[in-house]
């Protein structure tokens, strides 16, 4: 648990780089197009012109037509705002970011162990539950209030961009990762390459919270971590080793 605190606070600089510098318009009255590049049957809206990057036309629903930038956001000022569809894309990519720390955090202390603990901070056994659940009734107070503190930073981080950026928006920044911000690992891609880092991204959000699903489904349902149920899952029972168990009974 403690390493997920960890990880979730730390994260990386490539997975928090902006994701959109393009412009993409959204129109309440959309058309929908049959053929979609991401399923073989179906349609997609129009407002899905291929402009942000993993952009396949994949809207069933039909999310990217209705306008979304503008209800119950206090952050929305009209003429001085993203796109609806960037809006969207803002959250894909907040939910996705987090994601990604969510299934580092499940993954990592069952293959690498946790930390040890502290006597006078819950124990020296307070962050060896591997079961996330149950982790959070056995870490510190303050191992909590690090992952929260850590969220909220990066959040109002994210908040105050949006807010001085308007409709110049560069979708997902939040001043880390990005030429001409705060760039530890001095990350300066061409264009071509920046396209590919943005498409790359998108798609390990996109896998991120599909994983991260998972991963919530089966801890909450087996009561046990992750990692401990992966070497069960590929070994075989003991009867497959006995050729008899297959045949009818006498022979």
């Amino acid at each position: 648990m403690k390493v997920a605190a960890l990880a979730l606070l730390a994260g990386s600089a490539a997975a928090f780089a902006p994701a959109s510098t393009g412009k993409a318009s959204t129109a309440l009255n959309a058309n929908f197009i049959e053929g979609t590049r991401a399923l073989p049957f179906g349609s997609s809206p129009d407002t899905l012109d291929g402009s942000l990057p993993g952009d396949v036309g994949f809207d069933p629903i039909g999310f990217s037509t209705s306008s979304f930038a503008s209800f119950n956001n206090p952050l929305y000022v009209e003429g001085d705002f993203m796109t609806d569809l960037e809006w969207l894309r803002e959250a894909e990519l907040a939910h996705g970011r987090i994601a990604q720390l969510a299934v580092v955090g499940f993954i990592w202390p069952g293959l690498f162990g946790t930390f040890p603990g502290v006597e006078d901070l819950g124990g020296v056994d307070a962050y060896s539950e591997l079961n996330p659940f149950k982790a959070l009734t056995t870490v510190p107070e303050a191992a909590i209030y690090q992952i929260i503190g850590g969220m909220a930073w990066f959040e109002y981080r994210r908040i105050t961009l949006i807010k001085e950026q308007g409709k110049n928006r560069v979708v997902g920044d939040i001043g880390i990762g990005y030429p001409g911000a705060f760039n530890p690992f001095n990350l300066n891609y061409s264009p071509e390459e920046y396209a590919e880092k943005q498409l790359q991204e998108i798609k390990h959000c996109r896998l991120a919270m599909i994983a991260a699903f998972g991963l919530i489904c089966q801890a909450a349902n087996s009561g046990t971590d992750v990692v401990s149920q992966l070497a069960p899952a590929f070994s075989a029972p003991e009867y497959v080793s006995k050729a008899g168990y297959f045949l009818p009974q006498g022979i």
